[in-house]
């Protein structure tokens, strides 16, 4: 796929093919709206609309998975009023946003802990699963009340459960067995995670997926990303050195 950008100066480098999994930490919509004296409620609306051309960019550039960090399970210790702001909003998003979604062929799944959530929002979830479920032009994975080291203690304890009740010996438990029992069961790791706003941290964001991920940090924040920084950041893994432990056949010889 040929990527309409300017490229880097490693431009005799092969191209690689396009991620299939790419995940996003959208970060900085409350920076961008104090940087112009606008409310915190102005940045995640625009932060809405970054989503948007995100989606349609991981479309254009035929993605298969994008996963995006919408609410973490630590976003609770925010003030009252941002929360319920927010949950506002990714309630909207829902409404509006899911015939659209599901036109396009995107099928919705949500990741995180929903045990404690209010029902209209399980509710919500649930609805946008199921009516999207059979779709396959992108699968659109959003992690909401998400924490990456909740979602392995979680696991651990189906697992532990299942070794209390027989149903699995203890010798048989291997990577394989916990992939299994994370909420990501069935999805394939990320290949690629950008981050925007500068910070260079996975803040419990796919923590056990993420160890093979090539990461790319922008320094933009969240409501301005676009198709173009999308495309930057897979032409930047396009032309990495992937050897999971191993090497390159040029190190070999």
């Amino acid at each position: 796929m040929a990527l309409d950008i300017e490229r880097s100066p490693k431009a005799e480098a092969p191209l690689r093919a396009v991620p299939q999994h790419v995940a996003v930490i959208m970060d900085g919509n409350g920076r961008w709206a104090k940087a112009r004296g606008l409310p915190r409620r102005r940045g995640h609306q625009m932060g809405v609309e970054a989503l948007r051309r995100c989606v349609k960019a991981a479309i254009d550039a035929q993605v298969n998975y994008l996963t995006v960090f919408s609410f973490s399970s630590e976003n609770w210790s925010r003030p009252a009023k941002e929360i319920d702001d927010l949950m506002g909003l990714i309630k909207v998003f829902i409404r509006r946003d899911l015939a659209r979604l599901h036109g396009n062929g995107v099928r919705v799944t949500v990741i995180g802990e929903r045990d404690d959530l209010e029902s209209e929002m399980r509710g919500m979830i649930d609805h946008a699963e199921t009516l999207t479920q059979d779709n396959t032009t992108l699968n659109l994975v959003v992690a909401f009340n998400y924490g990456a080291r909740n979602e392995i203690a979680r696991a651990a304890k189906r697992i532990a459960v299942k070794v209390a009740r027989g149903e699995l010996d203890p010798a048989d438990i291997d990577l394989t067995t916990l992939d299994d029992h994370l909420d990501t069961r069935g999805i394939p790791d990320p290949e690629l995670l950008i981050r925007t706003s500068g910070e260079q941290r996975l803040s419990n964001f796919l923590l056990w997926q993420s160890a093979y991920t090539e990461f790319v940090f922008q320094d933009i924040y969240w409501p301005d990303f676009g198709e173009a920084h999308f495309l930057r950041a897979i032409d930047d893994f396009q032309r990495r050195d992937r050897r999971f432990g191993g090497t390159t056949a040029e190190t070999v010889a």
